[in-house]
């Protein structure tokens, strides 16, 4: 069956349809990935995206359960060059085309992903549409214009936990604040025994003391930090009471709750080799990233703020740290999935910044 990928600038790329069958709209952006479209798909900063894959060959080892990243995918589409219908993978219990027709995500394959990606680069991440229905060119293109945008307090809404769930464990009490956390986070503090507690993103001040935390860890997540005003006035609360550390949409929360601005980036940055600097020791580091907002730099200038890396490829912020308080972030995803984890050591300065040993793991 034929769909094609439909963008608000009016391209309008047609390809072959897999997963899925009807009509979906998102805001189109690019992978560099070579592996890990399972951990891509399942991760919940993804909500409301149609995600296209830069590397030209997907689905070779299909899809197995013990490397999701959250219970279901929140993608709105997958765009891919070539996908393959016929994996070959030991772990491997289903396809990439019968899992998405069950998740009931559409895919897009035989789409010349290199002149897509060309264009998100030159004009930026903007709205599509994938779809299977047979109408005029210039129909799809005004049904995108006319759509609303991606963007909204609902996006983190969709991908929190309902409810507060308890991780037992001997080590520390570390509440997880979660705006869509990523499973490999909760792997990651789980390899330190830490006592974990998650909590959905709208937790407040008083509820999360209430569960007297040595710790606060901050979630990555979809959208816009600026959409969930409570949760920068929350960790704007806890800064200086309780040690915290933030990852990607955390990172970009403790940057506003610290006095700083945030802003869009033109196309983005996702996939899992970007190189980040450590100013500090000089160190470069390869890291997994998924995000489409940064912080302000010089927003941070006359605060306490330290900032402790930057993106080398075009010198965003990637991480910072309070001068005085045990509060630090990165833009990064340091427990990776996928990607390398040249930065895992940061949980255990998360540790060491409660007063406790880092580096020791079970």
């Amino acid at each position: 069956m034929k769909g094609y990928l439909v963008l608000e600038d009016g391209a309008l790329f047609t390809g072959r349809a897999f997963g899925a069958t009807g009509e979906t709209l998102g805001e189109v952006v690019f992978n560099t990935g070579m592996t890990g479209y399972q951990e891509i798909l399942t991760d919940p900063s993804y909500c409301g995206q149609i995600v296209t894959m830069t590397y030209p060959l997907i689905g070779n080892y299909g899809i197995n359960e013990e490397d999701f990243e959250s219970k279901k995918p929140f993608v709105r589409g997958f765009v891919v060059r070539e996908h393959c219908p016929k994996p070959s993978n030991w772990r491997s219990q289903n396809t990439l085309d019968d899992y998405l027709k069950d998740m009931r995500i559409m895919g897009l394959s035989g789409v010349d992903t290199r002149a897509l990606t060309r264009r998100l680069r030159n004009t930026g991440a903007m709205k599509g549409m994938l779809t299977t229905n047979e109408e005029e060119a210039a129909q799809l293109v005004a049904k995108v214009q006319t759509s609303p945008g991606v963007f909204g307090p609902e996006l983190v809404k969709q991908v929190t936990t309902p409810e507060v769930y308890h991780l037992p464990g001997d080590g520390p009490r570390v509440v997880v604040l979660d705006f869509g956390a990523k499973e490999n986070i909760i792997r990651s503090l789980k390899s330190y025994d830490c006592d974990l507690t998650v909590v959905p993103a709208s937790t407040t001040f008083q509820e999360i003391l209430s569960l007297n935390p040595q710790g606060i860890m901050l979630s990555n997540g979809p959208g816009d930090p600026t959409d969930v005003p409570y949760a920068i006035e929350t960790v704007a609360q806890l800064v200086g009471k309780i040690p915290i550390f933030g990852i990607c949409l955390g990172h970009q929360i403790i940057g506003l709750a610290l006095g700083g601005r945030t802003y869009k980036l033109k196309f983005g940055h996702r996939g899992s080799n970007h190189p980040v600097q450590d100013i500090r020791t000089g160190r470069v580091y390869i890291t997994a990233q998924n995000h489409g907002f940064a912080i302000d730099k010089e927003s941070l200038e006359g605060k306490d703020v330290e900032i402790t890396h930057i993106n080398l490829n075009d010198g965003t912020v990637e991480g910072i740290r309070h001068r005085k308080l045990p509060v630090f972030s990165v833009q990064y995803h340091p427990e990776a999935a996928p990607g390398p984890e040249d930065s895992e050591y940061l949980f255990g300065e998360f540790l060491a910044s409660m007063g406790l040993r880092s580096g020791v793991r079970c």
